[in-house]
């Protein structure tokens, strides 16, 4: 047994040493398409380009874009506008690509040096960006000088890792500025300001060789994108500049005036008895200031849907549980600090902080149209508190009444309210200190002068105000 145990042993090693048969290798993963999101500037920089442009890198954040690419076509425009728009360009974390379509003149020059690469169309030119007046002008000597200053540091601090860029760019700004690669001159001093053509942005200079500006030539966008992530190798989504972003210019300007009417509008009309046009302007106007920043890419829905929880608020708070001020104080909030966030400039990669310039341009905006509406309204109490349209809008509803369904009315002939003083009525809501009383068939918006009163109580009249009676406790 012992010498066939010996004899077997090496078949048995030689079988449990024996590899294993290979696995099947494991599919390949499907190759990643790169998402691509194309922003237009084929106008002027205005407002409603630098809209387009936030609203455009904010989709690109979150769809997790790989690439972003300014597709250019522009003569120039405003400098403010250059520099808000090259300050959204830096939040976006992925790759950003200028396309030189046919020209990016003066200030889209400035815009497309703040990308990561820079590409022509054969007949594209870049280049022109000395500042000068809105209307064309040459502006004066010393401001020019200053502007041309800050202009070139802006450019030096955006392009200190981009090649011979801020060289360029400092040439398309000042006339006197000399540029100079090695032993060439591009652009003698005192020469006009450097323009570039798609063959020259290209040229290589130094050693190692570099290009002087553009990382090559595309035939159009398609060859462009296929270019950067291989034929097929990218998904692409495109922003377009719509009218919305042409009206939200004039609806973020004038946000103040509109937020201070609006806020007026529904105070007015939570002081008078039932709805009508004082409410419905109030809503529209606010409305207005909501849709405005969000088409300036500024917000989203949700300041909009805090806010309507305000009003639910404030509207329980007034009809239903008068007096409580718990509810109305929550509102109130909630709709101020909706406006706030509408106003805000938030971005999906940064986390929110209540520090810092983010809100407080749009708090200051708040404050403003706030103190515009109290202006307005003691303006209102001040002049108009009795006779005209302020009397039959707004006194004669609060002091006149509704009637009561299922009651007998009394007549009454004086429509300020003074022949009501000494009546007594019943609390037809609870008084804490506003609420409703019910007096000869009508109701009334009423204040406690002192305390509170339950449903029911029994209350005499004893003042009239502009907006409501004023009542005390029966006494027994």
């Amino acid at each position: 047994m012992l010498a066939l145990a010996v004899l077997l042993a090496p078949a048995c090693l030689a079988q449990e040493t024996r590899p294993a048969p290979a696995a099947p290798e494991a599919p390949a993963p499907p190759a990643k398409h790169a998402k691509v999101v194309v922003i237009p500037i084929r106008e002027g920089i205005d407002q409603p380009i630098l809209y387009v442009v936030r609203r455009g890198l904010k989709e690109a954040i979150h769809q997790k874009a790989d690439t972003v690419v300014i597709d250019m076509k522009t003569p120039g425009g405003r400098v403010d506008v250059t520099f808000e728009i090259l300050e959204a360009l830096e939040k976006f974390p992925g790759k950003t690509v200028t396309f030189v379509h046919d020209e990016a003149m003066s200030a889209g020059a400035l815009i497309a040096s703040g990308t990561d690469e820079i590409y022509f169309a054969p007949a594209g030119v870049m280049g022109a960006a000395t500042p000068v007046n809105p209307d064309g002008s040459d502006l004066e000597p010393s401001m020019k000088g200053k502007l041309i200053s800050f202009l070139m540091a802006r450019i030096r601090a955006l392009t200190a890792d981009k090649g011979y860029r801020a060289q360029v760019v400092s040439a398309m700004i000042d006339s006197e500025y000399e540029l100079k690669i090695g032993d060439t001159v591009i652009k003698p001093k005192g020469e006009k300001v450097l323009t570039l053509t798609s063959g020259e942005a290209t040229k290589t200079y130094g050693d190692p060789p570099l290009p002087l500006l553009a990382s090559g030539v595309a035939d159009n966008l398609d060859d462009l994108l296929d270019k950067l992530h291989g034929k097929g190798g990218y998904t692409v989504s495109r922003v377009e500049l719509s009218w919305s972003e042409n009206l939200a210019q004039y609806i973020t300007n004038l946000a103040p005036i509109l937020m201070s009417l609006g806020i007026l509008f529904l105070f007015i009309e939570f002081k008078t008895p039932g709805f009508g046009v004082f409410g419905i302007a109030g809503g529209v106007l606010l409305a207005l200031v909501f849709f405005g920043h969000y088409s300036a890419g500024l917000s989203g829905h949700e300041p909009a849907i805090f806010f309507v929880l305000g009003v639910i608020l404030l509207v329980v708070e007034v009809f239903f549980f008068p007096g409580t001020a718990i509810m109305a104080v929550c509102g109130l909030t909630l709709m101020l600090g909706s406006l706030v966030w509408s106003m805000a400039d938030l971005w999906p990669n940064e986390p929110v902080t209540l520090s810092g310039d983010v809100f407080l341009r749009p708090l200051i905006n708040v404050l403003v149209g706030v103190g515009i509406a109290v202006g307005a309204f003691m303006l209102l109490l001040r002049f108009l508190p009795n006779g005209g349209p302020w009397n039959r809008l707004v006194l004669e509803a609060a002091v006149g009444g509704e009637p009561v369904a299922g009651k007998p009315l009394v007549a009454s002939t004086d429509r300020t309210g003074s022949e009501l003083i000494g009546r007594e009525a019943v609390a037809a809501t609870p008084l804490f200190p506003s609420g409703q009383i019910e007096l000869n068939g009508r109701r009334y918006e009423a204040r406690m002068a002192m305390g509170f009163a339950e449903t029911g109580a029994k209350v005499t009249v004893t003042a009239v105000s502009e907006f409501g009676l004023i009542v005390e406790n029966r006494l027994s």
